[in-house]
């Protein structure tokens, strides 16, 4: 049985609330609910402190985001913030897009691969611990600025979106990065991402 959290049991019931969905029985939440069920309980069985981050269950150390639970309509998945700095023995983690940097996911469709693996993504889970208490970060790209903890979350929620971006010019990456970074407050950065969404999944920089 797991122990109750008004928040995370609200996302269980009605989703991320970030479409028309949410609260509907349509929304993609309830497709993989034994799955995150699952998930859950061994991501509480670690250090890590169960949060709800942009709508979705988030698990910190130190008040930093190390683990999310995302869900996409074919699939649910594992999300590793620092993903890109973990040992992969088990070749289980994916890149959200080709040119990821940091990010890597482990993806879910059935319960019983969860169960199966479970030793293994314990382990993920303990690497993930480690690199994060370590303070160890990835190398950005040498024209590009450090990317803002903002940015690497909607990648996380917007399917393609790390890969378009990446695919622009370095010079068009860089004018977001700036533009997103100098936002003083976090939902300021979101609001800015927010914006350029559509510029960027369509390939433009922010003065086209």
């Amino acid at each position: 049985m797991l122990p109750p959290n008004p928040l995370i049991d609200q996302f269980l019931l009605e989703g991320c609330m970030r479409c028309s969905k949410g609260a509907t029985p349509d929304c993609k939440v309830h497709r993989w609910t034994d799955i995150l069920e699952f998930l859950r309980q061994l991501l509480l069985e670690t250090e890590l402190q169960e949060e709800r981050k942009w709508g979705m269950p988030t698990y910190t150390l130190n008040g930093k985001n190390v683990v999310v639970l995302g869900v996409f309509k074919e699939s649910c998945v594992l999300s590793f913030l620092k993903g890109g700095l973990l040992e992969d023995p088990y070749q289980l983690l994916e890149r959200p897009g080709p040119n990821s940097q940091e990010g890597r996911f482990i993806r879910f469709t059935q319960l019983s691969h969860a169960q199966e693996i479970e030793d293994k993504i314990k382990e993920y889970l303990l690497q993930a611990i480690e690199v994060e208490r370590s303070g160890k970060k990835a190398s950005a790209k040498p024209t590009i600025p450090v990317l803002p903890e903002e940015l690497h979350q909607k990648f996380v929620e917007h399917p393609g979106l790390e890969s378009a971006f990446f695919a622009l010019t370095p010079g068009r990456q860089r004018g977001y990065v700036i533009h997103f970074s100098e936002a003083k407050q976090s939902a300021t950065r979101l609001n800015r991402i927010e914006k350029y969404l559509p510029k960027i999944f369509a390939g433009k920089g922010m003065l086209d």
